[in-house]
């Protein structure tokens, strides 16, 4: 029997929203977004039709899933996923979990190691994802999520190969990212109409429109109860990888290659904690580095004024050095990433209400000056290796 991407190849003409499921993918979106999803305001009306698009691929895929064979099962996300089956995160979960929203994640020690837009098995009972996407935007970031899904997938569930559906509102082909992403193997791109295209067939005041959840049915399933074939302890995982640095960096072989990583563990691991650091390694950091948060400078003194932790990480597989900082009055890190001079520049927070968050609260002081030295002169882009 065929792939499911040959048959998919075979029914690209199926796969046009119609009115109903464009009006009933609006279910999955709570009031004040399908307020957004109309909005003047382009910023907050993208996020809303990103999420409806998300929302209405589901819903041709739950169609679609009744109406073939070729998927075997489809995993449910969203409103159909019973409120008490979506878990609170917490440190030591390791698996398939769902969102407090229903969205279909991996976790790892708690945190978020990948979301799927969809997760189905094929008739030859093969995990399968797909993504959706609305946007051009961050596609480099994109293939490096979709390699390490695929990977994550792979070892999960025992697979070689893994499939993989890009199901797209624009013509992906036109970016260099895309048309290498859509020539990986198992690979496939549906193109839909435009989320322009699709709102133009349905009305502000026709949202209100009676909403049908799926029929009970033996191929709808819960993403959680599918059975791993490799289960996995993520910290177990972290640990082992990080001891391996620890021991290069003791070696003082540093000008030589980085550690490789493990066969396993290599797979799943894709950032290394080394732990919080001492007053001592924070004042030795800055005599080196400058931190740079929105344009301001700042040193030992702000540091230790503003910030109650400060906790070194890097990156896989490039081992880029990170910085996160605790902030005294709100409940969020700041990660700060190396730039080309070697100095730490502000990026991005990480909030309270992730997994990664409650990775690095727990994390203690363990890092004096000289340990933290040698990380960063073995990692750093101006250190010496």
């Amino acid at each position: 029997m065929a792939d499911i991407t040959s048959w998919l190849k075979k029914n690209l003409s199926s796969f046009e929203p119609d009115e109903f499921l464009a009006l009933n993918a609006t279910r999955h979106l709570g009031k004040s977004e399908q307020v957004k999803l109309f909005s003047p305001e382009i910023e907050k009306m993208r996020t809303a039709e990103g999420r409806w698009y998300e929302a209405i691929v589901y819903e041709m895929f739950l169609k679609m899933a009744l109406e073939s064979d070729e998927i075997k099962a489809l995993a449910l996300k969203g409103v159909d996923v019973p409120h008490g089956c979506r878990q609170r995160i917490k440190l030591g979960q390791n698996g398939l979990f769902y969102s407090r929203c229903g969205d279909i994640t991996v976790r790892g020690n708690g945190q978020d190691l990948a979301e799927f837009d969809l997760l189905f098995i094929d008739q030859n009972n093969h995990i399968g994802f797909a993504e959706v996407v609305t946007s051009a935007s961050d596609m480099k970031e994109f293939e490096q999520e979709i390699s390490y899904k695929r990977t994550l997938l792979g070892y999960l569930f025992d697979q070689k190969e893994v499939t993989f559906l890009l199901i797209s509102s624009f013509d992906v082909t036109n970016y260099i990212v895309g048309r290498r992403i859509v020539r990986t193997p198992r690979t496939l791109n549906i193109q839909t109409a435009s989320c322009e295209e699709i709102k133009s067939k349905i009305t502000h005041q026709k949202k209100g429109h009676l909403q049908i959840r799926p029929p009970k049915h033996e191929k709808f399933i819960l993403a959680r109860d599918i059975p791993l074939c490799h289960p996995f302890d993520y910290e177990r995982f972290h640990e082992y990888e990080k001891t391996k640095v620890f021991s290069w960096i003791s070696s003082g072989n540093v000008k030589g290659d980085r550690p490789e990583p493990g066969d396993d563990t290599g797979k799943l691991v894709k950032k290394i904690l080394y732990g919080a650091l001492y007053p001592s390694a924070i004042r030795s950091l800055c005599k080196n580095h400058e931190f740079i948060i929105r344009g301001e400078r700042i040193g030992y003194e702000d540091i230790m004024n503003r910030y109650s932790k400060a906790v070194l990480a890097t990156d896989l597989p490039g081992f880029d050095p990170i910085i996160y900082l605790r902030n005294r009055r709100k409940q969020e890190y700041l990660k700060m990433v190396q730039n080309g001079d070697g100095n730490f520049k502000f990026e991005r927070y990480t909030p309270p209400r992730v997994g990664f968050f409650l990775w690095l609260e727990s994390l203690q002081p363990v890092l004096g000056a000289r340990i933290t030295t040698g990380l960063l002169d073995a990692f750093s882009q101006n250190g010496s290796a």
